[in-house]
C-alpha cells in the first residue's frame, strides 16, 4: 500500500494524487500484467502505483512528449534546475511579459521544457488549449515564480519521475484512447480517467456525449479489467451517465475537493466515482465508499445544471 503519495512535475486540474491510495486499494492483487492509461494526463496515478509494465497514452502530444523525454535521458533533473533557473531569473526581471514570450516560443516550437515552464507559472496550474492547438492559459501573476525553493521542488518531482521510469517498463504513446484500449490484452488492467462529462473540464480534443459512449462501450466489451474514474454529484446535479451508462458495472464512491476554480467560491468538494468491472473492495481506511444504488432519488441532489 502506498504510504506516501509523490507530486508528478506537471500540474493539470483534476489531477488524481489525493485519490491515489483509494484507486490503489482496489487494484487486483493478482495483477501481473501490463497497466495500460488511455488518458495518461499528468501521471499521477501510474507513477505512484509503480507497476512493472505500463503503457501510458494520451492525444496530447505535450504531455506524451515531456515524459517520453525524461525516459530517454533528454529531459534530467540537472537541466530543468538550469532552465528554470535562467527562465526564472528573466521572469523576474521582465515579468509576464517574459511568461508570454516563452508560451508564444511553446506554441511556436513546442519545446518540453517550455510547457513546463508555462505550466508551472500559468494561472492555477491549468492546462489548456485554443481550436488551433495553441496554448492559452494566462499568467499567474506571480514574477517571483521561480524562486529557489519552488525549483528545487520541481527538480526533485522531475528527479522521482526519472528514477521510477528507469527501473520500469514505461512506454509513452500519443494515440486516441480506441486505439490503446483496443491493444490491451486480458492479463492487463485498464486505469481511465477521461474528462469528466457534464463538468468544464479543459481537453486537449474536447469531449462529449459520443466520447463518452464510445468510451463505455470500448470498456464494457473490454476481456480485461477495468477501473475509470468519473464523478457521481456534487451539490447541485448529479452524473446522468453514472445512472445512465456506467451502473451497468460496479461503481464506489467518496467526496473529494478540488482546489481549482478562478475563484474560492467555485472550488467546492464533488463526489468521485470509481466504476469497475470486477468486484473491487476497497482497503483504504481513511474514508468509507459506498455502492452506487440506481434508484437513488435525483432529488436528492439537486437537478440544477
Amino acid at each position: 500500500m502506498i504510504t506516501k503519495v509523490g507530486v508528478p512535475p506537471i500540474k493539470s486540474q483534476g489531477i488524481k494524487t489525493k485519490l491515489v491510495p483509494w484507486i490503489q486499494s482496489i487494484v487486483p492483487s493478482d495483477f501481473n500484467g501490463t497497466w495500460i492509461e488511455p488518458f495518461m494526463g499528468t501521471g499521477a496515478v501510474a507513477f505512484n502505483i509503480a507497476p512493472r509494465r505500463a503503457i501510458l497514452c494520451d492525444t496530447n502530444p505535450h504531455l506524451v512528449n515531456f515524459y517520453a523525454g525524461i525516459a530517454s535521458g533528454q529531459i534530467t533533473p540537472e537541466v530543468v534546475k538550469e532552465f528554470l533557473t535562467r527562465e526564472g531569473e528573466v521572469l523576474l526581471s521582465k515579468g509576464e511579459d517574459h511568461y508570454y514570450f516563452v508560451r508564444e516560443r511553446f506554441n511556436s516550437e513546442h519545446s518540453p521544457l517550455d510547457f513546463l515552464f508555462i505550466n508551472r507559472a500559468g494561472f492555477n496550474g491549468m492546462i489548456r488549449f485554443n481550436r488551433k492547438g495553441g496554448f492559452n492559459i494566462p499568467f499567474c501573476r506571480k514574477p517571483q515564480r521561480f524562486a529557489q525553493a519552488y525549483i528545487t521542488k520541481i527538480t526533485n518531482q522531475v528527479s522521482w519521475v526519472s528514477k521510477l521510469i528507469k527501473t520500469k517498463e514505461f512506454t509513452f504513446k500519443c494515440q486516441d484512447f480506441n486505439k490503446t484500449i483496443e491493444e490491451a490484452t486480458s492479463a492487463d488492467v485498464i486505469y481511465c480517467d477521461p474528462p469528466y462529462i457534464g463538468r468544464h473540464v479543459d481537453y486537449y480534443n474536447g469531449w462529449g456525449d459520443s466520447h463518452e459512449r464510445e468510451l463505455f462501450n470500448k470498456l464494457s466489451s473490454f476481456s480485461g479489467r477495468f477501473i475509470l474514474s468519473t464523478w457521481h454529484h456534487n451539490d447541485y446535479r448529479e452524473n446522468e451517465y453514472v445512472k445512465s451508462l456506467w451502473s451497468e458495472h460496479s461503481v464506489l464512491t467518496r467526496e473529494h475537493f478540488y482546489h481549482v476554480g478562478g475563484k474560492e467560491e467555485n472550488r467546492n468538494p464533488v463526489i468521485e466515482a470509481l466504476v469497475t468491472n470486477f468486484n473491487a473492495i476497497s482497503t483504504e481506511r481513511k474514508e468509507s465508499q459506498t455502492q452506487y444504488m440506481l434508484l437513488e432519488p435525483a432529488a436528492k441532489y439537486g437537478t440544477a445544471a
